[in-house]
């Protein structure tokens, strides 16, 4: 039996866009992503949201700014989610 070799793989990091709702936490933000999905049922477009928690480093980001997030290992009990850049201000 031969044996493989063990490259690392590259994963793909999911990636999302939305809008910062709070940044009152240390090095935290929570950040509310709006989904744009078809109905199961019904095929109308429908807007599903979902809040992150994201951590950044630096505070970089505000109430209001648009940033995109990426995800990234567990940093604590709820976040799950990098600051990738503040897209606007």
């Amino acid at each position: 039996m031969s044996e493989t070799s063990q490259e690392p793989q590259s994963t793909v990091r999911k990636t999302r866009v939305g809008i910062v709702v709070s940044d009152k936490m240390n090095k935290t933000l929570v950040v509310e992503h709006v989904a744009r999905v078809p109905h199961p049922r019904f095929n109308k477009i429908v807007k599903r949201s979902k809040k992150y928690y994201v951590h950044d480093e630096k505070g970089e980001a505000t109430i209001g700014d648009r940033v995109r997030i990426v995800e990234t290992r567990p940093l604590s009990k709820l976040k799950r989610w990098a600051l990738a850049e503040v897209i606007s201000h």
